[in-house]
């Protein structure tokens, strides 16, 4: 597709030219030039445009305490397998003080 620039007018992309880009309304565009080219680059979100102060102060404090537990040695695993997941959940239970005894089935 061909179009004509004027003096008097933006440069406008044509609705089928931005269809096929993939190009929506509310898109942040970034235009780069190389050696008289320009190049139409789809900006993509950063983590600061997704998230309020708020969220990212809660974020920060879960993983804060996560960063705690692995300093402090408080996780398990990586398993292999499920079962392998299920045997450790099993002994620790097995072990655990205070347990109560199920009653048995008649």
């Amino acid at each position: 597709m061909t179009v004509t620039v004027n003096a008097k007018t933006d440069l406008v992309v044509p609705r089928s030219v931005r269809r096929r880009a993939g190009i929506k309304a509310g898109d942040k565009l970034e235009f780069k030039v190389t050696g008289g080219v320009i190049h139409i680059v789809p900006r993509l979100p950063s983590a600061d445009d997704e998230y309020t102060p708020r969220q990212r102060r809660a974020i920060d404090r879960a993983l804060a305490v996560g960063l705690d537990d692995i300093k402090k040695g408080r996780l398990h695993g990586p398993f292999e397998t499920h079962e392998e997941m299920i045997e450790f959940l099993h002994r620790q239970t097995n072990g655990a003080e205070g347990k109560s005894k199920k009653p048995a089935r008649r």
